[in-house]
């Protein structure tokens, strides 16, 4: 019996992340910056804001365009080099 594989992602799409990290002026901007490095065409406008409930952190919904898996672990190694992000979903 074989395992069934997880469905891939056809490339190029429309990807939707969720970015976690502390509460601050500049972290939505931040992580604007690093997006549109790897999708120029990103809109930071389109960034939604959570903070959660006691304020220490706050939750980034976006949704980009994705190319390929190579620029989505770039992405993901760029938002966790910063050393703001504790968790990208």
């Amino acid at each position: 019996m074989s395992q069934s594989q997880a469905p891939a992602i056809e490339f190029p799409c429309d990807y939707s992340l969720k970015v976690i990290g502390d509460q601050a002026d500049d972290f939505a901007e931040v992580v604007a910056r690093i997006v549109r490095a790897h999708d120029p065409q990103f809109d930071p406008d389109s960034i939604s804001h959570q903070p959660s409930r006691n304020g220490r952190f706050v939750s980034l919904r976006l949704t980009m365009r994705a190319t390929g898996e190579a620029q989505l672990k770039d992405l993901f190694h760029a938002l966790k080099a910063t050393g703001r992000v504790h968790m990208v979903v």
